[in-house]
């Protein structure tokens, strides 16, 4: 199909990547992929995550196979959502691909995600949450193409889901849809084999909901250990440059 558009959506585990990719999901206009890279990332790394061999089972295990997928897959509708993980995108990956699509850099606060994450993997290390492998592939984008891709926050999202969707479809090039706000409960033909897994919260939901946030003082309540605390105030180096940009629905 001529003239499509491809927009890659990085983000961490655990930032409201599925209720994102959910919402452009509802529009008839969009094509949907769901973290391409998993598969390969898993083979590579020879991490062992839940559902492990289904994944490596579930799709092309050969990053540079997926990266042509993510640049020049075939598509019959005008626009393609691509869900990434950034994690995923591993140095000895060729990343050449994400200079010829459209960027956008969903975040969210580290004290959130890991407390999310945790209770879903509890054995992880800092580099399993994305934190600096999303903000490298930022500013890659940043500087290889000149321009400042657009940054959403999750809080945001949850927050004014109608504002931040508009101003996003407007930093997109394209027109918001009143259906990005709704969509139906329940797993969708687009999702990895492994949502039956991660994706049990959000088959529950239809819409964007808000979620609690927890500000620099209220962070022990969570009862991090000396460990997790150390990994959210790393992450809080990359978390708040990239806020600096962010969109703003103030």
């Amino acid at each position: 199909m001529e003239k499509v558009k491809r927009f890659a959506i990085w983000s961490g585990p655990r930032n409201l990547s599925t209720a994102l990719m959910r919402s452009f999901g509802s529009r008839a206009d969009f094509e949907v992929i769901d973290e391409p890279f998993y598969a390969a990332y898993l083979k590579e790394t020879g991490i062992k995550h839940p559902m492990y061999e289904k994944i490596i089972n579930s799709q092309s295990s050969n990053p540079s196979v997926i990266s042509n997928l993510c640049e020049n897959g075939a598509l019959v509708k005008p626009y393609q959502y691509q869900k990434h993980m950034t994690h995923h995108i591993l140095n000895s990956f060729d990343k050449n691909f994400v200079l010829s699509v459209s960027n956008v850099f969903l975040i969210r606060k580290p004290d959130l995600v890991l407390n999310s994450y945790r209770k879903k993997n509890p054995d992880y290390q800092f580099k399993d949450l994305g934190f600096k492998q999303q903000f490298e592939l930022f500013e890659m984008v940043k500087y290889e193409k000149g321009v400042i891709p657009p940054v959403i926050d999750s809080d945001d999202l949850t927050k004014n889901p109608s504002l931040c969707l508009k101003i996003l479809c407007k930093e997109m090039g394209i027109e918001f849809i009143h259906s990005m706000l709704r969509w139906e409960p329940g797993p969708k033909p687009y999702d990895g084999v492994w949502g039956s897994y991660w994706y049990k919260e959000i088959n529950n939901s239809d819409r964007f909901r808000p979620k609690t946030s927890l500000d620099e003082n209220e962070s022990h309540l969570l009862d991090f250990s000396a460990k997790e605390l150390e990994i959210i105030k790393e992450a809080n180096i990359y978390y708040q440059e990239m806020s600096k940009v962010k969109i703003s629905i103030d």
